[in-house]
């Protein structure tokens, strides 16, 4: 039964080091070609020259900046590198605590071709710290623009041109490691490695900078980039080794993650050019896998930010059950049309259900259903009901990042979109497999990846409780989708205590809508998103399928 239908609105209202042994000729020649230079001699050859340049950057002013920069920052004169760059007092700190910190000697600068305004360089050079000594190179790369004031050509600062990938604020070091390695192993005490999980890279080096200090390793001698505190507070990317000088011990350090379930989950993104899935266990809150595909990058499956389309019906019929507005039994049509605040919302293909049940409407995922009620609710009900019975948006310790999802109290039309997972509602596939888990569990559990005894952190509680009436009510209706509604199609032929939910959200200037699909088997629930690819169950439905069936 594929009825899954349109959200649709139609009409409405310092230096590298300091004492560089020898040096190169990183352009070539020596005569004073700066920009200041070649003016001062075309004025005395009697050409105009305006006050302040203006226009696109030549090919010899971009050059011959490159090399002064290029040439201060290798002598060490971090003053005269930094004074020519767009940022002189930024640079100059940041050019100066490199020098200090990386501990790089017999430096190297290797210019290669410029590229319009883009001038490449590798750096090549040897680490050391307390006698451990290792050969390090790496590429990178400047830009240079006019500046708006004097029209001289400088230097575009980003701490990029240090290390490619730093940001502000973050540091390249070399010395004992922060935190020691550790050998990260599953809930059945099974390694889990970034060469056999490529998925879980980023997540290891999470776990390894917040918890590598709380197991029994010792930290080996590292290159790595720090980074800024207030980036891993945003949940961004962890510390980085880049170059082991000696090897530390690694400590254990124990996951909730199943390697069985991980694995089935990574093989059901992979060669997708766009995927996420995430499964937990809805009787505790445990994370048994995360997988994404492209494997390297951003972790959407639990920092994801995206609109998750019907799977948000499973926290709308929570609302409309806990409120006595419908019951799975209970008649409710789900009209062609329906205007709110304004806004005509009409079904995919104008299709409707004119004499059926809520149940009938919840397993068609038919929209109309959902957003008929919107009248007969608070701007902030569906806010209340996501963070007090499902803990959305109540700040997860989960012991790496993540984004635990957001429901904003809006009103008129975009309440409405809301009531569907459109409008300003945002999840991930943790989320999501997390509202299935408490469908199932018949309340909430945090989902976490390390035991919250390793840091005493607290897990979030929902303030509420999900109704027994209610919670019978929402297992009905997801069992009735898995097995004969829109979730059919995925979920044949599993058995055992099963519910799912499709969902297929809308995105702007987005020929196919993004796919989405949760499900529950027993005591293992999943969710997974297949950007840009159409129907929920056939697209997404697979991949929670096969993290099923894996169980």
């Amino acid at each position: 039964m594929r009825r899954e239908v349109k959200y649709g609105l139609i009409g409405g209202s310092a230096a590298l080091v300091a004492g560089v042994v020898g040096g190169i000729t990183l352009f070539g020649g020596s005569d004073d070609t700066s920009p200041q230079a070649v003016r001062a001699a075309d004025a005395k050859a009697g050409d105009q020259v305006p006050q302040v340049p203006t226009g696109p950057l030549t090919a010899d002013e971009v050059h011959t900046t490159a090399q002064q920069f290029l040439t201060a920052w290798q002598s060490g004169d971090t003053a005269k590198a930094a004074g020519l760059t767009d940022s002189p007092d930024t640079a100059k700190g940041a050019l100066a605590d490199f020098a200090k910190q990386a501990r790089f000697s017999k430096v190297r600068l290797t210019p290669g071709a410029p590229a319009g305004d883009k001038v490449p360089y590798t750096v090549a050079a040897e680490i050391g710290f307390k006698g451990a000594k290792a050969p390090f190179s790496y590429g990178t790369s400047v830009r240079v623009q006019r500046d708006k004031t004097t029209g001289e050509p400088r230097v575009a600062w980003q701490p990029a041109a240090l290390y490619p990938g730093l940001g502000k604020g973050d540091t390249l070091r070399t010395g004992e490691a922060e935190a020691p390695p550790i050998k990260a192993v599953d809930r059945n005490g099974t390694e889990l490695t970034p060469e056999a999980h490529p998925a879980l890279a980023g997540v290891l080096e999470s776990l390894r900078s917040k918890y590598g200090d709380k197991t029994d390793g010792k930290p080996g001698v590292e290159l790595y980039i720090h980074r800024a505190k207030s980036a891993e507070a945003n949940g961004q990317q962890p510390d980085k080794t880049l170059k082991v000088l000696a090897k530390g011990t690694p400590g254990v350090l124990k996951t909730t993650l199943d390697a069985r379930l991980q694995a089935a989950a990574e093989k059901a993104v992979k060669g997708k050019s766009s995927a996420s899935a995430a499964a937990v266990r809805p009787s505790t809150g445990e994370i048994l896998a995360l997988a994404n595909s492209p494997e390297k990058g951003f972790n959407v499956a639990a920092q994801g930010s995206l609109a998750p389309g019907s799977t948000m019906k499973i926290v709308t019929a929570a609302l409309l059950l806990d409120k006595g507005l419908t019951a799975p039994d209970k008649p409710h049509p789900c009209p062609q049309y329906v205007t709110v605040g304004g806004w005509k919302f009409q079904n995919l293909n104008k299709s409707e259900i004119k004499s059926g049940t809520f149940a009938q409407s919840f397993a068609a995922s038919c929209n109309n259903a959902f957003i008929s009620q919107a009248e007969k609710l608070a701007d902030d009900d569906l806010t209340k009901e996501a963070r007090d019975v499902f803990g959305i948006g109540l700040n997860w310790q989960t012991g790496i990042p993540t984004f635990d999802g957001a429901v904003p109290v809006q009103h008129d039309a975009q309440m409405a979109a809301s009531l569907i997972g459109q409008g300003g509602v945002r999840m991930n596939p943790l989320t999501v497999a997390s509202l299935a888990a408490t469908v199932r569990a018949g309340s909430f559990h945090q989902p976490y990846l390390v035991a919250p005894s390793l840091d005493n952190r607290t897990l979030a509680k929902a303030p509420g409780a999900m109704k027994p009436e209610t919670a019978a009510g929402l297992k009905s209706l997801m069992r009735l989708t898995a097995t004969s509604g829109t979730g059919a199609e995925a979920m044949a032929g599993i058995g055992g205590d099963i519910g799912a939910k499709t969902g297929s959200a809308e995105v702007d200037n987005q020929d196919k809508p993004n796919a989405w699909f949760t499900a529950y088997r027993d005591d293992v629930a999943a969710a997974a998103v297949v950007p840009a690819s159409g129907h929920g169950g056939s697209n997404a439905g697979p991949v929670v399928r096969a993290i099923l069936t894996a169980s």
